[in-house]
């Protein structure tokens, strides 16, 4: 796996790879998963992709992202779907000048519409550029499926003595009210879902199958 941090110019002179971009955030993962969870996950996915393309690079990561509905937990940081759009077509209106082209993985959902529209737009420019974003059938924010993946990623970084269940109902029924009032007001812990019975072993494999799809959803991209 190449880090385009870790070269420099010469080693970009005369080819054109394709730039993998970790797209995560900075907020609140509940009282035991680290603030930089969903960056986390992107980085490994695209490291994955990295270590089965040679003809990938990947970039250092963005770890902030729109998450203003996790205001109101110490920590989180947010840029906001404006901002977030505005850097994502820039840095794709750059990277045309030294890759082939840009893919996006996105570990926040809550970047997703401003992440369309930015792609949107530069494909509309001509730009070769496609987005991925993971999704995991489970609860929805800190619970099994993210603790389970940060297990496998940063187990250091868990604080298992720390997780307790959350607001367990269906995102369906909470999304009027996250949307208005964030997730503060329907789950004072800032956790959707369960933590119980997260294990390495699961994280591991949902890892393994959400590489799986990016590495073949690149492959005909590429073709």
């Amino acid at each position: 796996m190449t880090a385009l941090g870790n070269m420099t110019w010469p080693d970009l002179d005369g080819v054109k790879p394709v730039l993998a971009v970790p797209l995560g955030s900075t907020e609140q993962h509940g009282p035991h998963l680290p603030l930089s969870t969903d960056t986390d996950i992107a980085v490994v996915l695209c490291e994955l992709l990295a270590a089965e393309r040679d003809d990938v690079v990947v970039a250092p990561p963005l770890p902030y992202g729109s998450s203003g509905e996790h205001a109101g937990f110490p920590g989180t940081l947010s840029i906001g779907q404006e901002a977030f759009e505005r850097l994502v077509l820039e840095l794709v209106r750059s990277a045309a000048a030294s890759f082939a082209g840009v893919i996006f993985v996105c570990g926040h959902g809550g970047n997703a519409e401003a992440l369309l529209r930015a792609v949107t737009q530069a494909r509309a420019e001509g730009r070769e550029v496609m987005m991925f974003l993971p999704r995991w059938d489970g609860d929805p924010h800190a619970g099994r499926i993210e603790t389970s993946m940060m297990l496998a990623v940063r187990p250091d970084w868990v604080r298992l003595e720390m997780a307790e269940p959350g607001n367990e109902e269906a995102l369906q029924v909470l999304l009027p009210r996250l949307r208005d009032e964030g997730v503060r007001a329907v789950s004072p812990n800032g956790v959707l879902g369960d933590p119980t019975g997260a294990s390495e072993a699961e994280g591991a494999s949902l890892l393994d199958q959400a590489a799986t799809r990016l590495i073949a959803d690149v492959a005909r991209w590429r073709r």
